[in-house]
């Protein structure tokens, strides 16, 4: 997909370049390791304070190795769940970024594997059709 070849500053307006670069690979720039790579679907609202909203898509690479702190994938109980984890004391926690939403001590009988962590989300700004577009 084309790139614009500048970039576009958030502050005051400034005159703009119409330099387009000739392409831009985007499956390049999500996924880092494209073979372990996979996009998902969120539902529920427990990671919006992570800038995850309901619908957003997520890039999730298998092939990394999640450390404290890292946005996961995580099969719990047979149960998919998408929560930052965290260790405290040794023992991992799955943490929301929702204050709705306690943490969750995860106990080896839950049986958690971690699927993935998550390296991009992808989310519209708009719920409707994009202004001026058809």
């Amino acid at each position: 997909m084309p790139l614009f070849g500048c970039p576009i500053p958030a502050g005051f307006p400034s005159p703009a370049d119409d330099h387009v670069d000739p392409s831009f690979d985007l499956t390049r720039f999500l996924f880092r390791n494209p073979a372990s790579t996979f996009l998902a679907r969120v539902s529920g609202d427990s990671m919006t304070g992570a800038g995850i909203h309901p619908g957003d898509l997520v890039a999730v690479d298998r092939a990394l190795r999640a450390v404290h702190g890292s946005i996961v994938v995580a099969v719990v109980e047979g149960e998919h769940t998408i929560k930052r984890l965290q260790l405290r004391a040794g023992e991992p926690w799955l943490v929301a970024e929702n204050s709705r939403y306690p943490p969750l001590p995860v106990s080896p009988e839950a049986g958690l594997v971690v699927w993935g962590v998550v390296t991009h989300v992808i989310h519209s700004l708009s719920a409707g059709p994009v202004f001026g577009v058809k």
